[in-house]
This record gives C-alpha cells, structure tokens and sequence, in this order.
C-alpha cells in the first residue's frame, strides 16, 4: 500500500523526508505505514508517569507489523492534585487543548496514515477521542491501566474521615492514601478515569479487556505490542475512527455506563466526543437508555469493598457487555476488525458478587439520573447509584454560597447543618470559569447524615450521597440556581426526576431584578473558555 507521504508533492516530499532523517527516521522506512503515537506521558500524574514504557511496547508492535512509529506528547492534568483549590478550573478545558494539540501535531505534519492515542485519566481520554473523531484516521486508543490497591476503599475513606475530625495527621493519611495508591496506574475506584477507559473499549476503540489492566502486568505490555501491530493492521484495511464512532456505538458506551454506575462527567465527554462528528447526544438519551438498563456492576464509590481491580478481575468489559447484550447494538464495528458480538462471543462473569445478572439487578434503573424542574429546565445529573435510599426524596433549607471556598469557610465556621441543601454556584463552565469538581466538598458533607448538595459544578467520579450537579442553565448563565437565598425551600425527587425550588413566579421575577454575579479572578485562557463554551447539557463543548 502507499503511505500519505507518497502523495506528497515529489519536492516537498524530498525535503520533507530530509527532514525526518535529521530525527533519526531510517531512510528505508518511510515507505511504511506511519503510525503516530500520541502519548500523555509526563512525572506528574500518577496515571501517566509510567506511559513511556507503554509506548515503547506499542512500537515495537508497529515494527513487527510493517509500519513505522513516530512518537509526541500532549498535557495532562491529575484530578487528583488538582482538586480543592483554583487549579481545578483548568482540568475540563484542558480536554479541549489536547485535542486541538493532538490535531496540530498530525495535521500540521501530513505524514501519518495512523494513530494510537496512550492515555488514562480524566480528560486526557475523552480528549484523545475527541481528536480522533476529529481526524477521521485509522485510531487505535490504548489505555493506562489501573494501579493495585492494598487496602480496601473503606478503610481509605474511614482515614480521609479522620483525618477531617483531627483524629489523624498528615503524616498518617499520606501513609495510609499510599497503600490505596501505591504506584503507577489509574487510581483504582470507578472515577473518570477508570469509567473513560471503560468506555473506550465499550465505544469499540480500545483492545477488548484492555481497560482496565494491571499497570505495567505482563498482560498489559503484551497488550500494548498487540495494539501497535493492530493499529497497522487498521490502516491496511482502511477502518477510520468515524467507521467505529457511530451512534450505536455512543449508545452501547451509554449503557455500559449506566449498567456499572460510572462517573457523571462521563455526560460531558460522550456528548463532546459524539459532536466532533454531528452526532447529538442530549441528557435525554442517558435518561432515555438509564431507564431501560439496568445498574449491574458496583463498585467503589456505588460499593465500599470493591474496585475495578474486582471489577477487571470478574471479566471487565467483555463480562458486562456480554450480560448487557440483549440491550447492545451487537452489530457495532470494533479497532478488532470485528463486531462487538464477536469480541465478546467468549466472555464470561466470573464472580456473580461484582457483576450481577440482567435479570437479577442491583437495581432496575442505571447508575445515573437527569434532573429536571425550576431549578434546571435543561437537566442536572445525579449518580443514583451512590444515593442512600432514606435521601432519594428530600426536602430542606437552602445554604448558598458562590463558590467553593465561601463553602469550606462556612464549615469550618460550623455554619454547616442536618437537613440543609447546600447550594454552590458560579462554579459552572462559564461561571467558575473551568466547571472545577467539588470532590472535597462531597467528602465533608459525606459526615453528615441529612443532607444535599447542589451545584452548577461538577463531580469527581468518586463523589457519593445525595449530590446533584452540572446544573444547565447555570448561574453564570442566568440560571435560576443565581435566585436562590439562604432559607428556601429545595425538593429533590429522585425516582420522579425532579428539583424544585419551592419560590413561587412572582418572588423570582422580582430577584431577578438585583441578581449581582460575583467577581472572579481568571486567566486569560480561562476567559477565552468562558466564552466560547456550551452549557454542561450539551457537554460543555466550544460553541464553534
């Protein structure tokens, strides 16, 4: 076959190839298939310090196969790191610098006939993906794989507990947070990392049961060496991104989503990935397919005692799909070459504990619910799953604070009570600006027993209880979440999908009139992304 840069002009090609040779390229093998290898490896984050290693697995799969790799690095940002404080702000609109960066790096060069995109966390995923949709390549995606934990969740949780009531030191929860997170890999609850990396294999654009793979096992590396020579074998038979991201294929991803009670920032990034290439994939479709499928699979945080180690361990993907199939798109293409029947012809659940039948679920909706009253005309999204069942319908009295850290001194002032709905807002896309996840905020009120939080931000994939946010419209936008005061009435109903303020019209048209939005200081990237973005209904993507 000929490779891209055969159709370059004859001159340009010439100097473009002298080019190449000044990086070491091999003369002899730039007739080959060029597969680019776009890494999110750097020291930083847990998830990707260990990425370079992969890479070279999946060259030497390249190699094997015919091509030839070459290799470049986007960012990546660790949630983890980055939350409780205003770095947050830039973890979501990084997901749109990878994928323009990832797209400057093979446009702008013209040379690739491939691509494998190595990534794991948050947003560097549903980033990559984008991208790929975007270039319409021959895209292979391979994932980081989970870390191994020591201890269970629990005994994480109960240590970050007291560690707020001052019964233990810093010394001591590092201590004990090693043992959860000892080394490289995902961080190994059902967060937005581990549920994207699901979702690449469920959307067909990862190697079956490669999600959620020990980071570094023996199995993962062979895995990676497979993934190089698959992504060749893509080329050769011209199988692009866009042949396997179809709208099937979002819908199979939406239910495997739902069946296993993945992150809610999942609902911004399918969305982001499905308009790359003019697929619509509005809330109502999560709440459509949420109320058909099933929540099968639990897991840390919908389970104190499990976590996708568990969850890989008693089948991965393939075990969830192959339950979920009466309810799949069978038919869907895969980076195999194959359909989703046949990758998952041969899998099976092997522990009933983590993965339960279709017909004998954890519960008979999905792990996720949309929202939609007074409070949020066009959606806010719940983890149902994680929701104890006293808390599914309440009622209480309104707290509002316009961010984060108004919040975290209101506790810390005691301010803080049962039966309060804790509202925090202008920490939307535009009004934060960066749509910051209020991770630490659900782990103090996770101290209390009577009690909810709504926002127009988001939440880590870990957050559990009674949390309902990506409220659309937010605050910033003129939401009525900018009218609420402290002593309102709030109804959250769950099961009936509603949240009502409990203001009559009239008072709300006359606040209306003196709604101040507080003043925040930003970055002049932060701005551009306030200006430019959607609503989290339509996933926060660029307007443009």
């Amino acid at each position: 076959m000929k490779n891209r840069l055969s159709k370059i002009q004859p001159y340009t090609r010439a100097i473009l190839k002298g080019h190449l040779c000044s990086s070491g390229v091999p003369y002899s093998m730039m007739d080959r298939p060029i597969i680019a290898i776009a890494n999110s490896w750097n020291e930083i984050v847990p998830g990707h310090v260990h990425l370079r290693e992969l890479a070279d697995h999946i060259k030497k799969g390249v190699l094997e196969a015919g091509g030839y790799p070459l290799e470049f690095n986007t960012i990546a940002v660790c949630d983890g790191i980055a939350q409780g404080h205003d770095g947050m702000k830039y973890s979501l609109p990084s997901r749109d610098v990878i994928a323009d960066s990832v797209e400057t790096m093979i446009r702008a060069h013209e040379i690739f006939d491939g691509a494998v995109m190595i990534s794991s966390c948050d947003k560097i995923v549903p980033g990559m993906l984008m991208s790929a949709a975007r270039l319409n390549l021959p895209t292979l995606v391979f994932l980081g794989g989970v870390m191994p934990n020591y201890i269970k969740p629990k005994e994480s949780k109960a240590a970050r507990q007291e560690f707020l009531s001052g019964d233990l030191d810093e010394k001591g929860l590092v201590a004990v947070t090693r043992k959860y997170y000892p080394c490289a890999g995902v961080c190994p609850f059902l967060g937005t990392a581990n549920t994207m990396q699901g979702l690449s294999e469920a959307l067909g654009m990862a190697l079956p049961n490669s999600s959620w793979l020990r980071a570094l096992s023996d199995e993962q590396l062979e895995a990676a060496e497979e993934a190089g020579r698959r992504s060749v074998a893509l080329v050769k038979k011209n199988v692009r991104a866009r042949d396997i991201l179809t709208k099937e294929a979002f819908e199979n991803a939406i239910s495997v989503l739902l069946a296993m009670g993945g992150s809610l920032n999942a609902c911004l990034h399918l969305p982001a990935i499905a308009k790359e290439i003019g697929i619509d994939l509005p809330l109502d479709v999560f709440d459509r397919i949420s109320r058909k499928v099933p929540f099968i699979a639990a897991v840390t945080p919908n389970n104190n005692n499990f976590t996708t180690n568990d969850l890989q361990r008693a089948g991965g993907v393939p075990a969830i799909m192959k339950e979920l199939s009466p309810l799949l798109h069978l038919d869907a293409l895969t980076v195999t070459g194959r359909s989703v029947e046949d990758n998952i012809a041969d899998a099976e659940v092997k522990d009933r504990e983590i993965i339960h039948p279709l017909d004998a679920p954890l519960e008979a909706e999905g792990g996720i619910a949309v929202l939609k009253g007074n409070l949020a005309q066009d959606g806010a999204l719940i983890k149902q799953s994680a929701v104890p069942e006293d808390l599914m319908k309440f009622q209480g009295t309104a707290i509002v604070f316009d961010s984060e850290e108004q919040f975290d001194d209101a506790y810390h002032d005691g301010a803080i009570q049962e039966n309060q709905v804790v509202v925090i807002r202008y920490e939307g896309p535009k009004g934060g600006p960066g749509m910051r996840e209020l991770h630490r905020c659900t782990e103090i009120l996770s101290r209390y027993k009577k009690i909810a939080l709504i926002t127009d931000g988001r939440f880590s994939g870990a957050s559990a209880g009674l949390s309902v946010g990506y409220m659309s419209p937010e605050a910033a936008e003129g939401g009525t979440l900018a009218l609420v005061q402290n002593g309102d009435q709030i109804s959250i109903d769950v099961p009936n999908r509603t949240l009502e303020l409990m203001v009559d019209e009239e008072t709300l048209n006359e606040r209306r009139q003196s709604v101040n939005e507080p003043e925040k200081d930003s970055s002049k990237f932060l701005t551009l992304y306030a200006s430019s973005t959607a609503s989290a209904a339509h996933g926060a993507v660029r307007n443009v």
